[in-house]
């Protein structure tokens, strides 16, 4: 019972440091609000290095020289051929092509029958902006094959894109990829703030001393401070979630409990990295410093502004210790396409592995300074 007691004590004091001051509870709930709509509406994507699943069914020399167009173009540098039509699926499913050109087997012969042939595009809808652009380039180069055709007076129809189906995001609505989004990116702006100028914050205000003082052993200390905001953290995924289910109308597929689960470890490893910032930190601006160096490229580099996949090799190695990078992917999941338990898994358990490695680090640094 005092071993419970001491952590909730120093449990209730770090909430109520933190929820006391109307300022500071503003600050908490207004901004991530005010954010969300914000970007919701104002940020803008650049698509370019697109991957792209080609399933080419026909032997012919016009299948073979679509091929060639898309594997020539400046646009298209990752190509994934396959040889099964159930091979395609996959391949978006787990988001490394945003898009697939699927060539029938009679395409060449009705071509030089003169006859007018489709080809179907499959696009991944939960990146509805990059998809709309990507569907243009795909269809400006078989549009452009088709005019070279018609020039030769081979062919007295155009080749046509028949059928574009859009999986997860059928009408391609830009919020549905931005707002999911935004539950990982605004929970882990304020949970990586709030430990960050934690222990940095007691450390100019004098009190920090005294915690290594107290009874309290380090382990101690690192729970009172990680519980809070995790609380925190997760209040503040599960209000943007509500808040895009009924604000702007998100279709949620998946699983509650499993987001609420995904949440918890996505905030317990910025938890860590904002408290292991926090402990070598000796002043709150070193703190808010070392946050935003760290948050800046988190963002930039977790899939959200363009697809980790179009990457270099070596920085793809670099994002994989990326905790937003694996979260993005797990809500936009389980928002659209009703993502398994497997899938939710594969992608939390680096989180997991990411928030024990810096809380222990965080919990060394505490160590030291009782030493």
């Amino acid at each position: 019972m005092i071993f419970k007691g001491r952590i909730g004590a120093l449990i209730v004091k770090e909430l109520l440091t933190l929820l006391r001051d109307p300022k500071s509870r503003f600050l908490l709930f207004g901004p991530p609000i005010l954010q969300l709509f914000v970007f919701s509406f104002a940020a803008t994507l650049e698509v370019k290095n697109v991957s792209l699943v080609i399933y080419n069914q026909d032997q012919g020399r016009h299948g073979h020289e679509i091929v060639h167009r898309f594997a020539g173009s400046p646009t298209f540098n990752d190509l994934h051929f396959v040889y099964e039509e159930y091979e395609v699926n996959p391949v978006i499913d787990e988001q490394k092509a945003i898009a697939a050109v699927l060539i029938p087997r009679d395409f060449s012969r009705n071509i030089e029958a003169g006859n007018k042939t489709n080809i179907q595009v499959i696009l991944d809808g939960r990146r509805s902006n990059a998809t709309q652009i990507v569907n243009g380039y795909i269809g400006r180069i078989i549009s452009t094959y088709s005019q070279e055709l018609l020039s030769l007076e081979k062919s007295i129809a155009p080749v046509a894109v028949a059928v574009n189906r859009n999986w997860f995001n059928e009408n391609l609505l830009y919020l549905w990829f931005t707002v999911p989004s935004l539950v990982g990116i605004l929970a882990a702006l304020i949970a990586l703030m709030i430990t960050a100028l934690s222990v940095a914050r007691e450390r100019e205000m004098g009190t920090f001393d005294q915690l290594l003082v107290s009874p309290l052993l380090p382990y101690e200390i690192l729970i009172g401070k990680t519980v809070p905001a995790v609380m925190i953290g997760l209040m503040e995924g599960l209000l943007i979630f509500t808040m895009g289910r009924v604000a702007f109308g998100i279709p949620f597929t998946g699983s509650f409990i499993l987001l609420v689960l995904a949440i918890l470890a996505f905030v317990m490893s910025m938890v860590g990295v904002g408290l292991f910032i926090s402990s070598i930190s000796k002043t709150q601006q070193q703190a808010i410093l070392g946050a935003f160096i760290f948050l800046v490229p988190a963002i930039a580099l977790s899939g959200y502004a363009a697809p980790v996949e179009n990457m270099p090799v070596w920085l793809q190695k670099v994002v994989s210790i990326n905790p937003v990078k694996h979260f993005l992917i797990t809500v936009k999941g389980l928002f659209l396409k009703d993502m398994s338990l497997g899938d939710v898994w594969s992608n939390s358990w680096p989180l997991l592995v990411i928030g024990t490695f810096t809380l222990s680090m965080a919990g060394w640094f505490f160590s030291r300074r009782l030493e």
